[in-house]
């Protein structure tokens, strides 16, 4: 069965007030394509996550991360991110998640699809909806590609609250950093995990997790120091290479 990745035609006859922005690209050799499927009801959106295996031959060890990211009309955000790890069959296609959100005319909505495999990024798909009256000019599509996008990688219950307490405060910022933010759990010794906050795959804060509220939003303060620093460093490369 061939898999179809174009969004669904109903959307653009009756969602006159948005734009798209899709781009799908792979990283590595693996032939394996990810895509993100639409289909609108109403102010209603079913995205699909859906994946083909291109090879002839089975492939384990991926993992997928798909985030939904919602502006509303005030400014504030909100997230629906959906992971984990999965198989291919040869010539197998299968839909990995489905995540139903609700979005008025006036609201902005980006959508990412990540495949990794052994936590290598060999495809990704993007999909975003702008109110159309916000489209003043054609940008460059680096502008939009990555912008405000944290990837939850916890392992244990103390990650996932530290990437909570980290999240919301992110969002808070209203900073929206123009590259990717991974929150990495790892096992350390004995029962213990180590968290690290990780940029373009630098490391920029790492600390064991504890489950105590007060030092896990602690180091939420620590990171956010760091990546504001990062942040400098990266506006001040950008900007030559420009």
């Amino acid at each position: 069965m061939n898999i179809s990745f174009k969004k669904n035609t109903a959307f653009w006859v009756l969602a006159v007030f948005f734009v798209s922005f899709v781009c799908g690209q792979e990283f590595d050799n693996y032939k394996v394509k990810g895509g993100i499927n639409l289909i609108k009801t109403d102010d209603f959106l079913t995205l699909r996550a859906q994946v083909l295996n291109l090879e002839q031959f089975f492939i384990d060890e991926l993992n997928y991360n798909f985030v939904a990211l919602k502006k509303g009309a005030s400014g504030n955000y909100s997230k629906n991110s959906q992971s984990n790890d999965f198989s291919l069959r040869p010539k197998e296609e299968k839909q990995l998640s489905v995540i139903k959100i609700n979005v008025k005319k006036n609201e902005e909505l980006k959508v990412y699809l990540f495949i990794k495999h052994k936590n290598k990024l060999i495809h990704r798909d993007t999909l975003f909806l702008i109110p159309k009256e916000k489209v003043k000019k054609v940008v460059n599509e680096a502008q939009f590609l990555i912008r405000g996008i944290v990837i939850d990688e916890a392992i244990t219950r103390i990650g996932k609250d530290y990437h909570d307490f980290f999240y919301k405060e992110y969002l808070v910022t209203g900073k929206n950093y123009p590259f990717i933010v991974k929150i990495v759990e790892k096992p350390a010794l004995g029962r213990n995990s180590m968290l690290s906050i990780e940029v373009e795959g630098k490391k920029i804060h790492e600390f064991f997790a504890r489950p105590q509220e007060d030092y896990l939003k602690t180091n939420v303060v620590r990171a956010m120091r760091k990546l504001r620093v990062y942040n400098q460093k990266y506006k001040s490369t950008f900007s030559r290479k420009i």
